[in-house]
């Protein structure tokens, strides 16, 4: 292992479509592959517990304001400075945005205050998100950064965040946060109560923090944040939560509005007893499925994961509904479940691929140890209640108007999936193709318009589009080896590229990532 952690920080603002661009600076270098936790850190990975139901808060006045007791808890220090000055400046230009992003915090924000005040921790942290990922819980970076606190895989494995087929744990709002928080307190307790170097080493790591201040040290200079050379994200990082505090403290004056938000529980955590198929949870809670998806974004397919969380996040208001609806259920009614008649030369893998799932899955769920299977042997298959494609691809159960494509230049599955609201894995199964193989000209697809993908296609806020920089020895299989995709979709994505060899260190490369199947 190394010796240094690098933190969850990874700031998405200037690179967040919603957000116009900052102003002009010195071009910043792609930021180094992150070290390992470092030696003697507890490593809460296999000793984090499952986090127990959020209570029920006690009743308070609908008119309470949950902004006016998140400024009660600032503890940060009140800084006034030109660095400070220019990222308020920025935000206060974009008034509109600050609202949209406020809006959005609705869901979680009383949660992170009661989570920060619980630690006695400064509240402005909990604003930590409009820097990170301006509160989208889906949001992901180029640095493979997820969540809403922009954990890196490993970092997030390392504080318990599991991230597996089913579920990503970086996006999950309970679990994200609690450890985010977790974090900051340790970065905060390494640098003596200093939570402006705590801040920038989340950001940073605290290793580059610690290397600077000794460069410092070297030269007779002071070495708190302020007299500190730091790269230039982390140079801007911890200005820009201070300015955002600062405009939280009196919004009036800097001609901001914020999304009006009462102190009162959004969501209650409701234990499900095993897993869930998400669609028959949204019905039993009488809430729109992207409702559920915002408050449960860790789940990366239909259903909740089969080892856990065994909870549901339900808006405050649904939740006894959603219990009593719950309580009701049937074990088939849970999940439902495909019995699939081994057939003489299936394979696991031919059959994970027929029915959009994952080789590991089916072994889980059948209790297999290898790969043999026997011919005429069944296996258990998940399948969303919302129905989907029919076992032999040919659509028979779906839903929509059956259309054929002629493949023409330039057209790859990912494209053609986007024309027509599909999924890439759908469309590659209609038409018994490997979603990464590349398309002939001249070629008919099938195409069912308006499939829902029996729940377990590709949900469109799980796609995102990635701006990646280049590096010195990145190749295009290697750039689409670290990001899931394949090398014809991302020259189908660049079209440069198909004029030129080879890569070159700082080109920039447009990917679109499904972040549930990315690393």
């Amino acid at each position: 292992m190394g010796v240094l952690l690098f933190g969850g920080g990874c700031s998405l603002t200037p690179s967040v479509d919603e957000l116009p661009p900052m102003p002009p600076a010195a071009p910043e270098p792609e930021p180094e592959p992150r070290p390992e936790p470092e030696a003697g850190t507890p490593d809460l990975a296999n000793g984090m517990a499952e986090p127990e139901p959020i209570p029920v808060a006690e009743p308070v006045k609908q008119d309470q304001d949950l902004w006016a007791r998140l400024r009660e808890g600032y503890g940060l220090p009140r800084v006034d400075n030109s660095r400070v000055e220019e990222q308020r400046v920025f935000y206060t230009r974009h008034p509109v945005y600050f609202t949209r992003v406020t809006t959005r915090a609705e869901r979680y924000l009383k949660f992170i205050v009661d989570e920060a005040e619980a630690r006695h921790m400064p509240t402005e942290l909990a604003l930590l998100p409009v820097v990170e990922s301006a509160f989208d819980p889906f949001a992901y970076s180029h640095g493979r950064a997820a969540g809403p606190w922009q954990f890196i895989p490993s970092t997030g494995q390392h504080f318990g965040l599991r991230q597996d087929w089913w579920y990503d744990g970086r996006r999950d709002i309970i679990a994200s946060t609690r450890a985010a928080l977790t974090y900051l307190q340790q970065l905060a307790d390494r640098f003596d109560g200093d939570w402006l170097l705590a801040l920038a080493s989340y950001n940073a790591g605290a290793g580059t923090i610690l290397r600077a201040q000794k460069r410092n040290e070297a030269a007779g200079k002071p070495t708190d944040f302020w007299s500190l050379d730091l790269p230039t994200e982390t140079t801007a990082y911890v200005p820009k939560l201070l300015a955002v505090a600062d405009i939280v403290r009196n919004p009036k004056q800097y001609g901001v509005a914020l999304h009006p938000i009462t102190d009162v529980p959004y969501f209650i955590s409701v234990n499900t007893g095993g897993q869930l198929d998400l669609t028959q949870a949204a019905r039993l809670a009488e809430v729109p499925m992207e409702e559920l998806y915002l408050l449960n974004p860790g789940f990366n397919r239909w259903a909740t994961a089969p080892a856990g969380p065994h909870r549901l996040l339900i808006p405050a208001d649904k939740a006894e509904r959603f219990k009593a609806g719950l309580a009701n259920l049937s074990a088939g009614q849970r999940m439902r479940w495909q019995r699939y008649t081994i057939a003489r030369g299936d394979n696991l893998q031919s059959i994970a691929r027929r029915h959009r799932t994952k080789v590991q899955v089916l072994r889980e769920i059948n209790h297999l140890k290898g790969n043999t299977i026997i011919a005429g042997k069944t296996l258990l298959i998940p399948q969303s209640t919302r129905g989907g494609a029919s076992p032999t691809g040919d659509g028979a159960n779906t839903r929509g108007q059956r259309l054929a494509h002629r493949v023409g230049n330039g057209d790859t599955l990912w494209d053609l999936a986007r024309r027509y609201q599909v999924s890439v894995r759908d469309l590659a199964q209609w038409n018994d193709l490997d979603p990464k193989d590349p398309l002939r000209v001249g070629q008919t697809l099938k195409v069912w318009s308006g499939n829902e993908g029996g729940g377990q296609g590709q949900r469109s806020e799980m796609v995102r589009q990635v701006r990646y920089s280049v590096r010195h020895g990145d190749s295009l299989y290697t750039i689409a080896n670290r990001f899931n995709v394949s090398v014809n979709d991302i020259r189908g994505w660049n079209n440069t590229l198909s004029k030129r060899r080879y890569l070159r260190p700082g080109d920039r490369v447009t990917l679109f990532v499904d972040i549930r199947d990315a690393p």
